[in-house]
């Protein structure tokens, strides 16, 4: 099924869930988490006035960007000349790549008078769909509105029929091509902190965690569930112990044991199931990748056949009790390499404690720890040490995916890496070493996954540019955020500035616009290319709860901006834009109703998803002024008209003509 079928099934299946808890005095529902406050409206973007999308014309080409500036006092205008007036006049978009979410498209001509023209799609500029047709002449005056449903939406066209027309040369002024989040675009989080927090009560609703309810309250999976996450990650470690002991902790959270139990109880609601293997006994991160103990002082071999060995034989298990993951990450940020062995003293690293503490036994073997010092070195040697470097990484990280695709077919692999603000560059030539020899050892993943936290990787429009080099730099892969984060409170408390390269405050309401940021970015990748977007440890870092004091203790309530993961769906678009003309003297008529377009809806279209059509809805309008259409009798001019529907708000702008 769709991921949104999915999500809707989650909330339609938290009812049984919703009548527990009301028993037990918490109120519930998707309006129920808000502590704090947060508007959150469904992601939209005009994709129009995007860097990547490109315009041609049929005539007038050079002109055809006016179409996109923005600004509706410049258009295009096809040419006039005798040899283009028997033939269609055309103006193309090209968003440069398929979209599955572009539900709306808006036209905004250059004059208010009668124009023949149709608006269209295609996938490959080869079949083409009409989506407004106004070859009438009459209908579609100074613009139109457009609310389409149609998977892999690349090119929108504007075909004027008649370019000569009763003497005039119509032209456009605007094209909008709203884009929505797409209906298989996985929204979830690592939660893998869901191990240790199994018998802590979360509540969903403040008001009855402020009254001190006595009943425990729903488990955090229970609660992420019902407010819209479908993708969970867990992260897994050899042998945990303490970062800076290395002394095995006890209970072992995060083991493979313990973590065996948490997938039990994620696909057990339902959520689908990601692992990311550290291949380390405690955190793995761009700062550090430690071995873990066990393979310390393997020869390289060994270790590598160790990867493939833990790797294969951990999946076997999770699959065996019904918990097969949807997608493997081997190896956790491994911008920097993984399973850090002799080199680390040319890499420098210092953590984490036990790694340099017992440097005779973590750094007694080579690893798969590369050597950025010596990227671009001109010294021979250097060169050879970098490559070599490479070699023994790409090896270790083919033995990882070799096993996923041995003993769980089924699974996506991934490979998770950063791009440091700033280095991009550094990122290019990570992804080409690695799949130039991932491709040769026919090892090659499924998804390129990055991390992203402003504070350490850059704006939104750094992500943005980042996702799409990459995209067009490796057309064959899928993209992932596999990690963001953002805070809702700072540190000390009552400081709501940005964090370093965001625009958002530190607030609840910033941290649910700061993550729907991110969901957005992702969208909008051309291509469908990016799956999906996880949230790290919500519950934890940055979190997306705030510990209440009640009569019975401290417990966790649930942020409004927790309803991110299914309030940035569209549940129906609206042609919320109207273009009406009227002469001077005459009543103006505006619509009883526009169209309304619930995506991905059964009917009334062919049957197939991604191809239903728009219905209409009633609207209310606010009263015209007597005087609106008074004798104008040497220019036209424009005013709105504000409407209402039970779907939101409408606007019509209605253009009145100069006396004949």
């Amino acid at each position: 099924m769709t991921q949104s079928t999915h999500r809707k099934r989650v909330l339609a299946g938290s009812a049984a869930l919703a009548v527990a808890l009301t028993t037990a005095g918490l109120a519930v529902g998707p309006s129920a988490a808000g502590y704090g406050e947060a508007v959150i409206e469904p992601v939209e973007t005009d994709l129009a006035g995007k860097d990547w999308v490109t315009t041609r014309a049929t005539s007038n080409d050079a002109d055809s960007g006016r179409a996109v500036d923005g600004d509706e006092s410049t258009a295009w205008t096809p040419s006039g000349h005798r040899a283009h007036k028997k033939k269609d006049q055309a103006l193309t978009l090209d968003l440069g790549g398929a979209y599955d979410g572009l539900h709306k498209i808006e036209v905004v001509l250059a004059d208010a008078t009668p124009a023949r023209y149709v608006v269209e799609t295609s996938a490959d500029e080869r079949r083409w769909v009409t989506v407004a047709d106004h070859r009438d002449g009459r209908s579609g005056a100074a613009g139109t509105t457009a609310l389409v449903d149609r998977d892999g939406t690349r090119y929108v066209r504007v075909r004027f029929t008649d370019a000569g027309h009763q003497g005039k040369q119509p032209g456009v002024a605007e094209i909008h091509a709203y884009n929505y989040l797409r209906d298989d675009l996985r929204l979830g989080a690592d939660l893998s902190y869901a191990d240790q927090e199994r018998d802590q009560p979360y509540y969903l609703d403040a008001e009855a965690a402020l009254a001190g309810e006595p009943d425990p309250g729903p488990h955090l999976l229970d609660v992420v569930q019902d407010r819209g996450m479908e993708h969970l990650r867990l992260r897994i470690w050899n042998d945990p112990r303490d970062e800076t002991t290395g002394v095995e902790t006890d209970p072992a959270y995060q083991g493979p044991e313990r973590s065996l139990t948490v997938a039990r109880e994620i696909t057990a609601r339902d959520m689908s199931l990601g692992i990311d293997f550290h291949y380390a006994d405690s955190w793995a991160d761009p700062s550090k990748q430690p071995k873990p103990r066990a393979w310390a002082e393997l020869p390289f071999d060994d270790l590598t056949g160790q990867v493939h060995d833990f790797t294969a034989d951990y999946l076997t298990r999770l699959k065996a009790q019904g918990t097969t993951p949807a997608k493997v990450a081997v190896g956790n940020e491994v911008i920097n390499g993984f399973l850090y062995g002799s080199e680390a003293e040319i890499i420098g690293t210092t953590a984490p404690q036990y790694f340099t503490d017992e440097a005779d036994v973590y750094q007694s073997r080579p690893g798969g720890g590369l050597l950025w010092d010596y990227w671009r070195s001109e010294n021979p040697d250097e060169q050879r040490l970098y490559t070599q470097q490479w070699d023994r990484f790409a090896t270790l990280m083919a033995s990882g995916i070799d096993a996923v695709r041995e003993t769980s077919p089924e699974s996506e692999v991934e490979i998770h890496a950063i791009v440091d603000t700033g280095r991009l560059d550094k990122t290019m030539e990570f992804w080409t070493q690695l799949l130039t020899r991932l491709e040769a050892a026919d090892a090659a993943p499924d998804v390129l996954a990055l991390s992203y936290y402003p504070e350490w990787h850059g704006s939104p429009e750094e992500l943005e540019n980042n996702l799409h080099t990459i995209a067009d730099a490796f057309p064959d892969y899928a993209l992932d955020v596999a990690e963001t984060a953002y805070p809702a409170e700072s540190w000390p408390p009552g400081d709501p500035t940005p964090l370093p390269n965001s625009p958002f405050p530190v607030t609840v309401q910033g941290q649910a616009d700061a993550i729907q940021r991110v969901f957005q970015v992702a969208n909008d990748v051309p291509g469908n290319r990016v799956q999906g977007v996880l949230v790290w440890e919500p519950a934890n870092w940055q979190p997306m709860f705030t510990w209440v004091e009640t009569g019975s203790g401290w417990f966790p309530e649930a942020n409004a901006s927790l309803d991110v993961f299914h309030d940035s769906d569209v549940a129906h678009v609206l042609q919320d834009d109207v273009r009406v003309v009227a002469r001077a003297h005459d009543d103006v008529r505006l619509p009883r109703t526009v169209a309304v377009l619930t995506p991905d809806d059964d009917g009334p279209g062919d049957g197939r998803p991604g191809n239903s059509r728009p219905g209409r809805t009633a609207v209310v309008w606010q009263a015209v002024p007597d005087d609106a259409t008074a004798t104008q009798r040497t220019s036209q001019r424009t005013f709105t008209v504000e409407g209402t529907t039970q779907y939101g708000p409408v606007t019509a702008t209605v253009h009145v003509l100069p006396d004949r």
